[in-house]
């Protein structure tokens, strides 16, 4: 029986994403940067669950120069980036990381993962005790205009693998119901600034900024085009099965 994991450990999504969105590092890695400025966090060590290509550690880590990073990736096809940007800071694991994992961080990030993930419950409730804190970059597909169109969310689907779909206020009931207490969130505002912005998107930036400015909420439920940044530490009382 095929599993949606299966995408990432064969070359499927490769063969679709043959530059691994590599396009989109810088500015994913200075969304993040800036929202860890904004919230007075400078992180000693990082690690990057789903990292892929490994782009955006490779930012962050010319961001933040006196930080560790170590990347965890299931995809073999997403090593093959990794030989070409060596840095000392940097390190990668190609594997799972709940099975491999030993450290404890002061930060995880998992950036565009959990839309990807078959059960977000089950692999959510196994990162607790892995870092103090979280970082989720979290697509918000899901919309008025989207699911009105449907084809937006298949062509997600079919291109880069997205299973779970996502308003903003649904991303933060994941969180919470999988242990997770959101300390902040900010909309990034993808919708206007992001890097691969297709000729559909541009056309639709005017009624876009109309209804954000009435509403950010109600302009990101309504149009889509937006991610969500969010900050969570781990509600889970258990003892911390991770140490240095």
């Amino acid at each position: 029986m095929a599993l949606p994991e299966d995408k990432y450990t064969s070359n499927d999504y490769l063969n679709h994403n043959p530059s691994w969105d590599m396009g989109d590092s810088p500015w994913k890695a200075a969304a993040v940067a800036g929202f860890l400025k904004e919230e007075g966090l400078a992180p000693k060590t990082i690690c990057e669950i789903g990292c892929g290509a490994g782009g955006v550690l490779l930012e962050l880590s010319e961001k933040l120069p006196g930080a560790e990073f170590c990347g965890y990736e299931i995809a073999p096809a997403a090593a093959r980036f990794w030989e070409k940007t060596k840095r000392n800071n940097v390190k990668f694991v190609l594997g799972d990381f709940i099975e491999l994992n030993k450290v404890r961080y002061d930060l995880v990030l998992l950036l565009d993962v959990i839309e990807h993930i078959g059960d977000p419950f089950t692999f959510l409730n196994g990162l607790h005790g892995a870092a103090e804190q979280y970082v989720f970059h979290i697509p918000l597909d899901l919309s008025a205009l989207s699911v009105a169109r449907e084809t937006p969310l298949l062509n997600v689907r079919h291109k880069v693998g997205h299973i779970n779909y996502f308003t903003k206020n649904l991303a933060l009931e994941l969180l919470k119901e999988s242990g997770f207490d959101v300390i902040t969130w900010r909309y990034t505002g993808a919708a206007f600034n992001s890097p691969q912005s297709t000729w559909k998107t541009k056309l639709a930036a005017i009624p876009r900024f109309i209804a954000y400015s009435l509403s950010k909420d109600w302009g990101a439920r309504l149009m889509g085009g937006e991610t969500l940044l969010v900050l969570a530490r781990s509600a889970e009382k258990t003892p911390v099965k991770f140490s240095l």
